[in-house]
């Protein structure tokens, strides 16, 4: 009886030394094959991270960013370091790869591209209020109703006359605002500034023309004297803004423009009265005047050479 209580006692001593011995042992048997399961690691401790590891983790990832983006990272910590040097430690140098403002060839592309785009936002505003479009597109519009046919010339014929016209008669005034402005800033010789101001001198120069040509100074006078409050009448075109400039020449623009409209109209509207008299006269009230004085329009036009009269007559209108 003694002797099975002292075996029931010992024998799982003796299991466990035998599993110890195996587990010894065992890197000295040959394995067949690679290891089916990885090897094991030491248990990390338990508990929050330390300050030194929380930035590890974040220089870890700001230089992840780093390399993907190109930029040069931050310097791995030696470890042991306090908040003072987390606060110390320096941010990825953006000069490096951000040109300065005391690199102009650097930022010469982008401010182009940016101009570039500003130009062609405001390119149909400005070719609308600071050239002669304005009197050339009206007139040709006026012509067009003046010979009743509604639709003849399209309006994309209208309007690329009109603008070729118009690269015509201001050529001269862009040439020099090339000369004067233009060519001077790309050469870095003059200041962004310095460069816008000639351009507006410039076209300050043909609507001042234009305006004094066709005698509307008193538009002049009506948007100055609103702009100052009932101020003193300017002496000198310089005195004039150039914001109170500009609707001047505008509206001045159309006067001339319509003037010249009247003008083309009355030899049609003449047509028009013979041949309604006649229908009238022999009793063809119900026949529409406007479709037999068509073609004694369109005959006359063509005898008198019209589109070439009205062209020359736009671009001399112009000084």
């Amino acid at each position: 009886m003694t002797n099975l209580k002292l075996l029931s006692v010992q024998l799982p001593i003796w299991l466990l030394g035998l599993a110890l011995a195996l587990a010894l042992t065992r890197p000295a048997f040959a394995q067949v094959g690679p290891p089916t399961t990885p090897a094991f690691r030491m248990a990390e401790p338990a508990g929050p991270p330390t300050d030194q590891q929380l930035r590890d983790q974040r220089t870890a990832a700001i230089n992840a960013i780093a390399r993907s983006t190109g930029m040069p990272g931050l310097p791995v910590a030696g470890g042991g370091g306090s908040a003072a040097d987390e606060s110390a430690t320096p941010l990825p140098d953006l000069t490096r790869m951000v040109p300065t403002t005391t690199e102009p060839q650097k930022l010469s592309a982008s401010v182009q591209i940016l101009l570039l785009l500003s130009v062609l936002t405001l390119a149909p505003s400005i070719l609308l209020m600071t050239t002669c479009f304005t009197r050339v597109v009206i007139v040709l519009s006026l012509l067009r109703q003046a010979l009743g046919t509604a639709q003849l010339p399209p309006n994309q014929v209208m309007i690329g006359l009109a603008l070729f016209m118009t690269f015509l008669i201001m050529g001269p005034t862009w040439s020099e605002i090339n000369s004067v402005a233009i060519q001077p800033y790309q050469k870095t010789e003059i200041t962004q500034g310095v460069a816008f101001e000639r351009t507006v001198n410039v076209m300050r120069g043909f609507m001042i023309r234009q305006i004094v040509a066709a005698h509307n100074e008193d538009d002049v006078y009506l948007f100055h004297s609103y702009a100052t409050k009932g101020g003193t009448p300017p002496q000198q075109w310089s005195e004039v803004a150039t914001t109170s400039l500009v609707p001047a020449f505008i509206l001045s623009e159309l006067k001339v423009s319509f003037l010249m409209g009247f003008r083309i109209y009355l030899p049609f509207l003449i047509i028009d009265m013979v041949i309604a008299s006649v229908l009238i006269s022999i009793g063809m009230q119900l026949l529409p005047p406007a479709m037999i004085s068509l073609p004694f329009k369109l005959l006359l036009f063509v005898l008198v050479d019209g589109w070439h009269l009205i062209t020359a007559t736009l671009l001399s209108s112009f000084n």
